[in-house]
């Protein structure tokens, strides 16, 4: 079972790193304000690199994708992510992974990913998947792609799209992901509207979703689970 594990991922990874780019490189944050005394610099588009003389084998190393995540959450799901941040040899190298767990009926909820594609391989459990269109042209509404997944089975995700994962089974679910990015990013739709800080006007929100200003308020007071 191990070794069906790491010849999937490293399948992943493959696909994932074949993606070409044209044009300016892609950012790996949400912003990076230019400034012209470079003493006051902090960061770069990426992390500032070690010194090749100073690198060992383990900055390309990081264990623990064999421990499932706490699923004992709002949402029933936990999303263990290895990228840059936490995994110093991945800087430059357009990709990364993460373990997504789910308790029975978990959800991984609506969010989109920035600045990557991600492809996912189911390997335990049934999950009902999909990602919306952006927006089309008049009249027409924004288009759903759905698939139900078993062990074995590979769905993509495009770059920037909206889509989720939901454990349909009454057992766990377990799944890994590649990212065609070092830091993907990730923006959970409910805890970004909903969740922000300072809070978005809630006459905003009342037009925007055509409801009463008392829903909003609502909405924003409760606790929006992060389980990134």
């Amino acid at each position: 079972m191990a070794l069906k594990y790491f010849v999937l991922i490293i399948a992943i990874l493959a696909v994932v790193t074949s993606i070409s780019h044209a044009s300016d490189p892609s950012p790996l944050q949400d912003f990076c304000v230019a400034v012209n005394d470079s003493m006051n610099a902090v960061f770069v588009n990426g992390k500032f690199c070690k010194n090749p003389m100073d690198v060992t084998a383990d900055d390309f190393f990081r264990p623990g994708l064999n421990m499932a995540g706490n699923t004992s959450n709002q949402l029933g799901s936990a999303v263990t992510a290895v990228n840059v941040n936490n995994l110093a040899g991945l800087n430059t190298l357009g990709i990364s992974l993460a373990r997504i767990d789910f308790a029975p009926y978990g959800l991984n909820p609506p969010h989109t990913h920035p600045r990557g594609t991600e492809v996912l391989a189911l390997f335990e459990g049934t999950l009902y998947v999909g990602f919306v269109l952006s927006n089309p042209g008049p009249n027409m509404k924004n288009k759903l792609f759905t698939k139900i997944l078993h062990p074995g089975d590979v769905f993509v995700f495009p770059v920037g799209l909206i889509h989720f994962q939901f454990n349909v089974g009454k057992t766990n679910a377990v799944a890994f992901a590649g990212l065609s990015s070092q830091n993907p990013g990730v923006i959970t739709i409910a805890n970004a509207v909903f969740g922000s800080d300072p809070p978005i006007s809630d006459d905003v929100l009342a037009k925007a979703f055509q409801i009463d200003k008392k829903v909003v308020d609502y909405l924003q007071s409760q606790f929006w689970w992060d389980n990134n």
